[in-house]
């Protein structure tokens, strides 16, 4: 029997650093990244899973894909990084891709699926 290394419980996004006075200015920074092939944010697609920020002002963002196959899979994780970096307070920026969770479509923000006509 293949056990779970996850232990049940265990979150399956670790939590972002919300608390952080760094957080909602990378967050709009990371707003300015678009998926070329949607119209919408990569943010409010849900691409972005975990924004960790230390005390030094290093952050680590883990985020996915809409699909592993996505053409521009080598290039956003830099464009996530050219967004961050000038936040005032950040010292530097690791993009982290993830393939688990899968995304999904119900990972959108509600603008997200508004502005795609699913609402």
């Amino acid at each position: 029997m293949n056990a779970d290394p996850r232990m049940e419980g265990t979150p399956l996004i670790e939590p972002s650093s919300t608390d952080n006075p760094l957080h909602e200015p990378i967050v709009e920074a990371i707003r300015t990244v678009y998926d070329p092939e949607i119209p919408v944010n990569i943010y409010d697609l849900g691409l972005v899973y975990t924004i960790r920020i230390d005390e030094g002002g290093d952050v680590l963002v883990k985020m996915t894909l809409t699909a592993p196959g996505c053409p521009v899979a080598g290039e956003m994780p830099g464009w996530i990084q050219n967004a961050v970096e000038p936040v005032p307070g950040v010292k530097s920026c690791e993009v982290e891709l993830v393939w688990e969770p899968q995304w999904g479509m119900d990972m959108m923000s509600d603008e997200a699926r508004l502005e795609l006509g699913f609402m």
